[in-house]
């Protein structure tokens, strides 16, 4: 349904009928299979020298994974690209296959470039790497009926990958081939800024756009203030110049509009949030899932061209912002300081402001089918103004050692670490060490899978004492841009740490048991021996669930025995908060 407000957006001109794309020959009804959009890549690119078809990696399937690189100059490498001071934006589509807006605009988008040229201006100081689908397994599993909530396009991919992962919830546990693939393809071109490509689900309203991009503390100062600047301030209004109408990314706080809308804080676990991590603007687009899909793909063509507009013009401050973000990562390994806090968690806040929501009217009803209140859509605009809560404060947070180090054994974690990029020394021999780490407690496991892992809540305690380490232990210096893909991964506390996705679920495993009759034995000895262990477990007592189970009182003895295992829980991750002497690492 296309609410009131409709659109005259910009269109494609002197378009030859060879070259419009799939989704322009079926009045925008359809969008292109895996083959069939491969099979207009390589048009492209053999028609122009402008364009080269590249793949960057196979899927589970083994599909390769598509990239364009629209380039003038040649400049189809990363270090002709730096040697050309050109800006390198990274547009990623179909991420979810099932939301394919962005792949029909970027195709459009390269061809208006590279053939008509009435948009070759983007590439003066811009090399464009285009991915029109990452998720390329998920694409195929191609129905009518994978988006309950959409209009249009007749077909589309899933939002999943054939193993039923979602790759928008992997870039920090890395568990998927294409998510490995991509992370090269970051850690080759150092992208200096990165689009995502969505559509919503959820409310009707009349924006055809909606956007969003880090803004609390969760980024840089320097990169915040240059999306407000840029992006906030000029792209958005060129791209409403356009006849789209836009707002940022719209969450309901409740079921009802008036309740107000919630920012949507993107954890480092999605696309945006690991852009900030890398201190780089991302930029999401949300093509609001109820308008014509002509509509959202050229709404979402006119936000892609409209921001490589803005970094035309602007790649200096882009350059800059990006430089003095990388700069305050580094400066902060120089030394320890305890009361420079890392922020790991956040959370939206009470505090709202009004906001003039542009919606349609609706009404609440009875429903037969649910028995609840169902909400009903017209065709009517709806100006009402209701809070909006824009405001977060850090929940968790963690003053950054000098290194972090984990004993060779922990072999999936650090080559985690290493598909992120990350610099990684071993050390030469053995070594005893003062470090801080952690006693994870009261492990609550998810009781249904999520990507696949079962996720662990915990409580961490922080400890400080000397541990030996193995040789060929992974040191890992914060004296590396990757430091806040490191710290995230390796405090436990993060929501997307190793520890919180199952990668230490082992250290919670009791190996060595005890027999009753034995444990009564020693449990007897220790009661004599030791009058405030006999007031403690007296205290115990009071607890009727306690009282009632025999194997948790024999069990209270044993944890405070010499034969309990001290390294239950015990986080196998030392921080390291002194220079290391460089003899310890190997040559």
């Amino acid at each position: 349904m296309l609410s009131p407000g409709a659109f005259s957006q910009s269109e494609s001109m002197n378009i030859p009928q060879e070259w419009l794309t799939f989704a322009e020959k079926t009045n925008y009804q359809k969008t292109p299979r895996y083959s069939e959009t491969i099979e207009y890549a390589r048009k492209l690119d053999a028609a122009s020298d402008l364009i080269e078809y590249r793949t960057f990696g196979k899927s589970g399937e083994g599909r390769d994974l598509p990239l364009l690189i629209a380039a003038s100059g040649k400049t189809f490498s990363p270090k002709t690209a730096r040697a050309k001071g050109k800006a390198v934006v990274l547009i990623q589509a179909c991420i979810h296959a099932g939301e394919s807006d962005g792949k029909d605009a970027g195709f459009a988008l390269l061809r208006d470039i590279a053939i008509t040229k009435t948009r070759l201006n983007l590439l003066e100081n811009v090399v464009i790497l285009f991915v029109p689908i990452y998720n390329v397994d998920g694409h195929e599993i191609f129905s009518a009926y994978n988006r309950i909530n959409q209009v249009g396009p007749d077909e589309m991919g899933f939002r999943g990958t054939s193993a039923n992962l979602n790759l928008n919830r992997d870039y920090m546990k890395a568990d998927a081939p294409e998510t490995r693939a991509f992370l090269r393809l970051w850690n080759e071109w150092q992208p200096d800024f990165f689009i995502d490509a969505h559509v919503t689900d959820g409310a009707d309203f009349r924006y055809n756009i909606t956007y969003e991009f880090a803004h609390f503390q969760e980024v840089s100062q320097y990169v915040k203030n240059w999306m407000n600047e840029h992006f906030e301030k000029h792209v958005v209004p060129e791209v409403e110049k356009e006849g789209n109408l836009l707002t940022h990314y719209l969450e309901f706080a409740g079921r009802e509009v008036k309740s107000g809308i919630v920012t949507f804080i993107a954890t480092p676990r999605f696309a945006t949030g690991y852009a900030a991590l890398r201190n780089r603007p991302g930029l999401l687009i949300e093509a609001h899932s109820l308008k014509p899909y002509k509509s959202r793909v050229r709404g979402t063509y006119d936000v892609f061209w409209k921001t490589l507009e803005e970094i035309n013009r602007e790649k200096a401050s882009l350059f800059e912002a990006n430089r003095k973000a990388d700069e305050e990562t580094l400066n902060r390994a120089k030394a320890y300081d305890e009361n420079n806090q890392f922020p790991l968690r956040l959370q939206i806040t009470k505090k709202s402001e009004p906001f003039a929501f542009k919606g349609v009217e609706y009404t609440l009803e009875d429903s037969d089918i649910s028995g609840a209140k169902k909400i009903v859509y017209g065709t009517k605009p709806l100006d009402i103004t209701i809070p909006k809560f824009d405001d977060a404060r850090v929940t968790a947070s963690v003053a950054p050692p000098l290194y972090y180090i984990i004993p060779p054994q922990w072999r999936d974690v650090i080559e985690v670490l290493e598909a992120h990029g990350v610099r990684i020394e071993r050390t030469s021999k053995p070594v005893e060490i003062e470090v801080e780490s952690y006693r994870l407690t009261e492990p609550k496991w998810a009781q249904v899978p999520f990507e696949s892992r079962l996720p662990v809540n915990f409580k961490a305690n922080p400890i400080k004492e000397r541990r030996v380490f193995p040789a060929n232990s992974a040191v890992v210096s914060l004296n590396q841009t990757t430091a806040n893909v490191i710290i995230h991964l390796l405090e436990p506390q993060s929501s997307d740490s190793f520890a919180a996705w199952g990668f230490f679920n082992a250290i919670f495993e009791r190996k060595e048991y005890f027999s009753d009759y034995i444990m009564e034995k020693i449990a007897a000895e220790m009661l004599e021996k030791d009058a405030d262990l006999r007031k403690e477990f007296e205290e115990k007592l009071k607890d009727e669930n306690f009282r009632k189970n025999p194997r948790a009182r024999l069990s209270f003895f044993y944890e405070r025995s010499p034969y309990n295992d001290p390294r239950i829980g015990l986080y196998p991750v030392g921080r390291i908060t002194q220079n290391l002497d460089a003899g310890v690492l190997a040559k």
